[in-house]
């Protein structure tokens, strides 16, 4: 599978239901797949960003989050933006233009773990600058 992701961000969250709910109705995501537990419990999701893939699951032993801001490449960082202040996110860093030709912003989900966004979007195939 050649055109298959090699990386799967995975974050952890402690009410991964509402998380899964805020993911794809804030940002767009689509749910691959949730494998629950015998309780109900999210053991383990895929969701869909085109063609990437998050997975998400509960909370172990109090670690929520990965300890890693997710980056999400998209195409119009200000209606994100736009939608997402309007429900009230907390946006941390404000929406600006880079030296690297993106238009970034940052925020917090409704579980404070960081995220980042913005229209950059390199290819393996791209060479970088130095």
């Amino acid at each position: 599978m050649q055109d298959a992701p090699r990386l799967y961000p995975i974050l952890r969250f402690a009410d991964p239901d509402a998380m899964i709910g805020w993911l794809t109705s804030a940002l767009g995501f689509s749910t691959r797949a949730i494998y629950r537990d015998e309780a109900g419990g999210v053991r383990h999701a895929e969701l869909m960003l085109g063609p990437s893939i998050l997975m998400v699951g509960t909370a172990q032993d109090g670690t929520v989050g990965n300890g890693l801001p997710p980056y999400v490449a998209v195409d119009d960082a200000d209606a994100l933006h736009g939608r997402l202040a309007a429900a009230g996110t907390v946006i941390v860093d404000p929406l600006k233009d880079t030296d690297y030709g993106s238009r970034d912003f940052s925020c917090r989900d409704p579980e404070g773990n960081l995220w980042y966004f913005g229209t950059y979007r390199p290819s393996p195939s791209d060479t970088a600058g130095t």
